[in-house]
């Protein structure tokens, strides 16, 4: 059985991110949370192969990323926005369905994380998940920079490259 470190040192050396922000409001000079994302990854060395911002529509959100999955120099697609319960949230709704395999896990920790260390019980009302996509690791995450930086700093990082080797290991 592979220990964490070993884990870690197999991972890709390269890995490639697209970050897709779901706004009717933001654009390219407002997004604080796309840009946080940006930072984030970039800061450990990530490319940033794609950064794009969508209305709250779901086959617009859903174009997108079967736009980004199908891009070679994609290895991971992240989304922040409308993982909520208003009407317009509808990111959940539109990704879901494309999903080959969803990962609860991330969902279920990163409430947790919420609840203990940003909002308390509105934790509850956010519907984040995780799952793959045509071989890409798929984060969806609300677009509140509080919870883009739990979810990347606790989360997203540190098993990005250890996600992308795994979805990756038997082509």
């Amino acid at each position: 059985m592979l220990m964490l470190e070993e884990h870690l040192e197999l991972t890709p050396q390269q890995i490639r991110c697209a970050v897709l922000t779901v706004s009717d409001t933001r654009n390219k000079k407002t997004d604080k949370s796309g840009k946080l994302i940006i930072e984030l990854l970039q800061d450990k060395e990530y490319e940033v192969a794609a950064y794009e911002i969508v209305p709250d529509d779901s086959e617009i959100i859903k174009a997108a990323v079967k736009l980004l999955v199908k891009n070679h120099a994609v290895n991971a697609l992240i989304l922040n926005g409308g993982t909520g319960i208003a009407a317009r949230d509808v990111t959940i709704e539109a990704v879901r369905p494309l999903f080959s395999k969803e990962l609860p896990g991330f969902g279920e920790i990163f409430r947790m994380l919420s609840y203990q260390e940003d909002i308390g019980s509105a934790s509850i009302l956010s519907r984040a998940t995780c799952g793959s996509i045509n071989h890409r690791l798929v984060f969806i995450i609300p677009g509140s920079t509080g919870a883009v930086r739990l979810a990347m700093e606790r989360l997203i990082i540190p098993e990005l490259g250890h996600g992308v080797r795994e979805l990756n290991k038997d082509l």
